[in-house]
């Protein structure tokens, strides 16, 4: 089922979001070479939490901890660890869920370690520009496949990367994932027509080679992640946003002047 939000949910998720992308906005000066992955978790789950919000992906599905750190091939779903140093080059996507009052927002963000390889900064380009590519198809009497195809006609067709196709997009709110299920790839025209209210996710993963992808297991915590199949270098980048008379509403924001048409 795909619920309408009132101006008043609307609001409450973007208090939720202005939370989490403070989250965001600390790892910009946090994450450098030589941090473990396990001291962003605790960055993100401290913020979160002297800010009166909970970290709502802990305890989602069996989940442990309030943010996904993945990095390099680690295409999602990778947990933190103490152990895993973060090296010069590196690039670490950070994926978290925040409730506020009962108001959720979700939001991922690809991060340099230090100087990377021109490579893998054009791939992280890419897939921010991809991300407000979808952005700008996501208005009321558009269509689910017209923000994927803009997507994936973008990175695939026009940069030759490769579009994941097995994670993709969602709705959100009440819970952090609801429908629509909204793919980074598709057909212009096609799919579930967008209407005023609807509060969804965009988050485009690009990878430096194929689009697919394979499972590992963390055994000690019994949990799976998504890795490239041919090891190449992944980014994402995602964003909250609701659907309004006035165009799409971002509401997890980390640059109001830049997101300014969408606000």
């Amino acid at each position: 089922m795909i619920t309408l939000k009132s101006p008043r949910e609307i609001e409450g998720m973007r208090r939720s979001g202005a939370i989490l992308a403070g989250v965001h906005l600390g790892l910009r000066d946090l994450i450098k070479p030589g941090i473990s992955t396990w001291e962003i978790e605790t960055f993100a789950r401290h913020y979160i939490e002297s800010h009166g919000a909970i970290a709502s992906q802990i305890g989602f599905t069996g989940y442990k901890y309030a943010t996904c750190v993945s990095v390099n091939d680690e295409v999602a779903h990778g947990i933190p660890r103490p152990h895993l140093a973060l090296k010069k080059g590196d690039i670490v996507k950070v994926d978290l869920c925040v409730a506020l009052d009962g108001y959720q927002s979700d939001s991922c963000w690809s991060y340099a370690v230090g100087a990377v390889k021109p490579e893998i900064q054009h791939l992280m380009d890419v897939t921010q520009k991809a991300l407000y590519l979808g952005i700008d198809q996501a208005v009321i009497g558009n269509r689910i496949g017209d923000i994927g195809h803009a997507i994936q006609h973008y990175t695939e067709v026009e940069q030759g990367l490769g579009d994941v196709r097995n994670l993709i997009g969602h709705g959100i709110q009440p819970t952090i994932h609801e429908e629509p299920a909204v793919p980074h790839y598709g057909e212009a025209g096609k799919g579930l027509r967008l209407r005023e209210g609807m509060t969804i996710t965009i988050e485009p993963m690009i990878t430096l080679g194929t689009w697919e992808v394979t499972t590992k297991l963390f055994k000690a915590d019994n949990w799976q992640y998504y890795v490239t199949a041919d090891g190449s270098a992944s980014a994402q980048y995602e964003h909250t946003l609701a659907i309004t008379k006035a165009g799409p509403k971002i509401l997890t924001s980390q640059d109001p002047e830049f997101d300014a048409p969408y606000l």
